[in-house]
């Protein structure tokens, strides 16, 4: 600010306002662009969350008209909390799983069978359960192979397991 004069009729004269420059980049086109540029990345990304939380959610078995619903409603935190809730597998992962157990449950029941007095698994060929000492099948007297108790004759060696005489 400038005086002139001495007397009593001062004139003062008004520098240059000191906002003029905000004044003029808040009014400037390029930065109306820049924050319309701004506006359509977020709702773009914003759909695209929407998107990914509806297909996601389908894909791991949640209820995905809900979690399509509240990523719609709740922009960007409707994501983030299906992120924390969410499923921790795909439903294919799953049932490729149950069926991989189905198939090694099968298997080993083929191999094994369980112990009629304690009911744990044993080997076809165990003589004895090795939990409670359950005589599960004797030995041939020729062979030495594990045979049912109820048999009376080998079927590898056809040896009679009365008398111990081979009847072929």
């Amino acid at each position: 600010m400038k005086v002139f004069g001495a007397g009593p009729a001062v004139l003062i004269q008004q520098d240059a306002d000191p906002f003029q420059f905000i004044s003029e980049l808040l009014t400037s086109p390029l930065l109306r662009i820049s924050g319309q540029l701004l506006l359509l990345f977020i709702i773009v990304l914003w759909l695209a969350l929407v998107y990914w939380t509806y297909a996601d959610s389908q894909r791991r078995g949640a209820l995905s008209i809900l979690w399509g619903i509240v990523a719609v409603v709740f922009p960007f935190v409707g994501t983030l909390v299906y992120l924390i809730v969410r499923p921790p597998e795909y439903l294919s992962e799953s049932r490729e799983r149950e069926l991989e157990l189905a198939y090694l449950e099968r298997e080993l029941r083929s191999r094994a069978s369980l112990c009629p007095n304690c009911r744990n698994m044993v080997e076809n060929d165990y003589l004895i359960c090795p939990v409670c000492n359950w005589e599960l099948k004797k030995p041939c007297q020729n062979c030495e192979r594990p045979l049912n108790m109820e048999w009376e004759t080998c079927p590898y060696c056809s040896t009679d397991q009365r008398s111990g005489k081979k009847l072929i």
